[in-house]
């Protein structure tokens, strides 16, 4: 199969591209760099790959895929604070024209990388697929109405997949340090104190960045009626905690250290536990391999070979709203996230 995977140059994208080329599948990239150099340990694998901003996409550029799936997206609530309007330029309307895109070129499977935050604000219930959507950020709505706007897509020849992904953590070749395991781990480490954002009430689903890429993997081949026009929330069955059971988890396995909240930490109303039973269920192949113990082990060891410091923790290279603000104040970027040439 020849997959185009947008954003194959973020957090993901390197880990899941190998995977899929391992796979025997032909696997081009689509990314605008932004990321570039914010490498830990090792650069990603090379790749073909179009540097091409993802809301200049045409028809012309996708002729000759069988898939496409898209990963690219400014990645995170706290990256809206920029500019609210950008989130739903860049994740909303450029999604919506690679998708029709897609079609026009005659793709025939669309694979979105959808997000669990789109629940939002949940009830006490794990939420299952068919839960109402409560967005509480312009992140969230923006996976909201793709979803939407892709089922209007779908027919006889264009396969539109929701994958929500939940809560990612793990390692990367890419890391972020800026999601909830990550960076309650990069405290630990680096001061000897995890420190909450949050009053630690909160639940959050949580999968390990592998698990997210094998998810994507067994929807590119799995039977188009298991996946035609359908939403997967993707994690495993068992895998949700509160904030503060899993800052008690990293302070269990990283040496001497306390759990704390960090000044004017405050309640978080994103608050949501998700339900995993349909794709262990219905999707053939899909068998997630992470509880979150073994992935804090896995991090914790990667940074400590690794010899993570607070200074780099800190910096703007792992966390991608300050990688963004870098380029802005750099000149780098203009005000639309856009490359200024030199």
């Amino acid at each position: 199969m020849r997959i185009l995977v947008t954003g194959n140059l973020g957090y993901l994208g390197v880990e899941m591209t190998p995977l899929l080329v391992g796979l025997g599948h032909d696997v081009v990239g689509l990314d605008t760099g932004y990321f570039d150099g914010c490498d830990f340990l090792a650069p990603p694998d090379p790749l073909p790959t179009l540097r091409i901003d993802v809301r200049d996409v045409t028809p012309a550029d996708l002729v000759g895929f069988d898939a496409v799936v898209h990963l690219a997206a400014l990645s995170n609530d706290p990256l809206s604070d920029i500019d609210p309007s950008l989130t739903y330029d860049i994740n909303l309307a450029a999604s919506v024209r690679l998708a029709r895109a897609a079609k026009t070129a005659g793709v025939g499977r669309f694979v979105f990388s959808s997000s669990c935050s789109l629940y939002g604000a949940g009830s006490d219930l794990e939420l299952d697929e068919g839960a109402p959507f409560n967005p509480v950020t312009p992140y969230g709505e923006s996976k909201v109405r793709v979803e939407q706007e892709l089922s209007r897509l779908a027919d006889d020849d264009f396969t539109p997949v929701y994958l929500r992904n939940a809560t990612a953590y793990g390692l990367s070749r890419r890391l972020r340090a800026d999601v909830v395991v990550n960076n309650l781990l990069g405290h630990a480490v680096t001061t000897g104190k995890v420190l909450l954002q949050s009053d630690g009430t909160p639940w959050r689903p949580l999968v390990h960045v592998l698990d997210i890429a094998h998810a994507f993997a067994q929807v590119l081949t799995a039977p188009r009626q298991v996946v035609h026009d359908q939403a997967f929330n993707v994690g495993r069955v068992g895998e949700n905690y509160q904030v503060i059971d899993i800052a008690q988890l990293v302070a269990d396995i990283v040496p001497d250290c306390a759990v704390g909240h960090s000044v004017g930490a405050t309640p978080d109303i994103r608050d949501y536990r998700v339900d995993f039973s349909k794709i262990e269920r219905e999707l053939p192949g899909y068998r997630p391999q992470w509880t979150l113990r073994r992935g804090i082990e896995q991090l914790w060891a990667a940074y400590s070979d690794g010899g993570m410091t607070a200074e780099q923790f800190e910096g703007p290279q792992f966390f991608r709203l300050r990688t963004i603000r870098q380029h802005l104040d750099r000149g780098r970027l203009d005000s639309d996230l856009r490359w200024v040439s030199t």
